[in-house]
């Protein structure tokens, strides 16, 4: 069968939705109303995809996993609508590629490829290398003039118009394959492809640091389980089990950086030897040489952590102390301010028009659901308790730990009598940073609470679970955080096509905060529990840009008196 040329377009390898839906427009083999439901949906799909018809490969199988990503409601669809759109965007793509000879998996081989390609003998080698065979064909490029800057081409549109990996692990098993070919395949180029560096071995394990190490750590660690001051005399709560991990591995990891840099492990003869200037220096600068130019987050916290160990478990002189804390001081000149990328984007979707008003409406949903579910108790529980959820989740952004543990008549209470509002209360003690939160709730609130409370969550307590958790779990405790966060989660997504945690919505809390009170950082810091000002501001600065923006867009659009008639 004769595969159809390539496509002359810029932007893609091979025949696109413009060019399908074309083809389908002059068919006179297909019915009008085939022909008007396939382009409707193919230029539908373009726009759920937000890219031009030119820019969309028109073969199944390189759009088939795009197109199962898409979630009706943030396109306006009902489930039914993108259903359709789905099907009749398969048919027409498989017709195309029926009428003009497209080959399944796109871009034909050229013959110095093909001539490559079935001397491959492992069907798995054959998988891996087809994708970099077919791009290379399409853009003209021999197998001889491969390099690193052909791979760097390669990868850039692997990254765009697929759904496969292009970082180093994909990159490096790419170059492994292509250099296993060399010497071994008739006509195979000779230029040998760089393998990005594996992560580095994991270097001594617990069993082989000096027992006066070992023992220093167990101290320390043992030490952070109970109650104990700060440097500044504050009391500070004991760590969590999950915290007490995290400090080992960090310890762990500290050793095995030290052992690559150069220092005898022998010497590492305690936790005062480990944090030492002399080998805690040499540590961090290897940490932020594997950073880049900028140190990361790790490596900054790595060195706070080295004069917090310092000081609680002393020892330690004037000069060595001042020594350590010159290191923090300078480290933490390049910590960023802000949040992270994937946060700035949750941000963004709360703050486009019509987003968190989906979220907003999505308790009193889900509890109507649940009552159309009563036949199926449990199921029907499970659901209100995501709305109650979600409810107190838009008003008061309180952390999982605290979500999960709410007591009813000790966290969630009524003081004005049966017939109040509920207020959402935790000691200094409950809370992450030690500042009393409290939440007045508001009427929703209260009534899809009370709903859920007399009406679903009798389902959801056993025999032996007489507790007054608000959401029960197994055994007599309240629901466990990881999988009560995953239903959250995946629901509001099913639901609204937003992902967020539970966390997040403290960071949109803060957005929608400064959207409407611009400015107003002691609000978002009150609202959130921050102790510090600087916290806040450190965290929200950057929507100031956004703010400005819209300030700005108004002035423009609506009070400039522009001059309509200048001509």
């Amino acid at each position: 069968m004769k595969a159809v040329p390539m496509s002359n377009n810029a932007f893609t390898l091979e025949p696109s939705f413009a060019e399908a839906i074309a083809v389908i427009t002059a068919s006179a083999d297909l019915s009008e109303e085939k022909r008007r439901h396939w382009r409707s949906s193919l230029a539908g799909i373009a726009r759920a995809f937000d890219q031009p018809l030119e820019m969309i490969p028109a073969r199944y199988s390189a759009v088939r996993a795009r197109m199962a990503a898409l979630h009706h409601v943030p396109l306006g669809w009902t489930a039914k609508t993108l259903a359709n759109h789905r099907s009749n965007a398969k048919a027409a793509l498989l017709w195309f590629a029926k009428e003009k000879h497209i080959l399944p998996h796109g871009v034909p081989l050229s013959q110095a490829w093909e001539r490559l390609r079935v001397q491959l003998p492992d069907p798995s080698t054959r998988y891996r290398l087809m994708p970099l065979m077919r791009f290379c064909s399409g853009v003209h490029i021999k197998p001889d003039a491969v390099d690193e800057a052909v791979i760097d081409r390669y990868m850039d549109h692997r990254a765009r118009t697929t759904t496969r990996a292009s970082d180093d692990p994909s990159r490096r098993i790419l170059a492994r394959l292509w250099n296993a070919g060399i010497g071994k395949i008739e006509g195979w180029p000779h230029l040998r492809l760089i393998e990005p560096p594996v992560k580095a071995a994991e270097g001594p394990t617990w069993d082989d640091f000096p027992e006066g190490l070992r023992t220093g750590i167990e101290s320390y660690l043992t030490g952070l389980t109970g109650r104990r001051k700060n440097r500044a005399g504050q009391r500070i709560r004991p760590c969590k089990p999950s915290t007490l991990v995290m400090r080992r591995r960090e310890l762990i990891a500290t050793v095995r950086m030290a052992v690559i840099v150069g220092i005898p492990l022998a010497s590492l003869t305690s936790l005062s030897a480990l944090i030492h200037p002399n080998v805690a220096e040499p540590v961090i600068d290897a940490y932020w040489k594997k950073d880049g130019d900028e140190p990361g987050t790790y490596t900054i916290n790595l060195a706070c952590r080295f004069v917090a160990i310092a000081h609680a478990i002393g020892g330690f002189d004037a000069d060595t102390l001042g020594r350590l804390e010159d290191m923090q001081f300078t480290l933490e000149q390049h910590r960023e301010d802000g949040m992270t990328e994937k946060n700035l984007r949750l941000i963004r979707a709360v703050l486009t028009n019509g987003v968190w008003s989906r979220v907003a409406k999505l308790p009193e949903q889900l509890m109507e659901r649940a009552r159309r579910e009563r036949h199926a108790p449990v199921k029907a529980a499970v659901l209100a308790q995501i709305a109650v959820a979600v409810a107190i989740l838009t008003v008061a952004p309180i952390r999982l730990g605290n979500l999960t543990s709410i007591r009813l008549g000790e966290n969630l209470t009524k003081p004005g009598g049966p017939d109040s509002n509920y207020w959402l209360t935790f000691t200094k003690y409950e809370v992450k940073n030690a500042l009393l939160l409290q939440f007045k709730l508001d009427e929703k609130a209260t009534t899809l609470i009370n709903e859920y409370v007399h009406d679903f969550r009798p389902a959801l307590v056993r025999d032996n679970n007489a507790e007054d958790w608000l959401f029960p779990g197994e055994a007599g405790d309240h629901k466990e955080k990881i999988s009560f966060s995953t239903q959250i989660v995946d629901r509001i997504h099913k639901s609204t096509g937003l992902r967020i945690t539970v966390h997040q919505f403290r960071h949109a809390a803060g957005a929608l905060i400064l959207k409407h009170r611009p400015g107003e950082y002691e609000l978002v810091r009150r609202t959130l529990g921050h102790k510090s000002i600087q916290t806040t501001i450190r965290f929200y600065l950057a929507l100031e840009t956004t703010q400005a923006s819209e300030i700005f867009t108004d002035i423009i659009r609506n009070k400039l008196d522009l001059d309509h008639h200048a001509p």
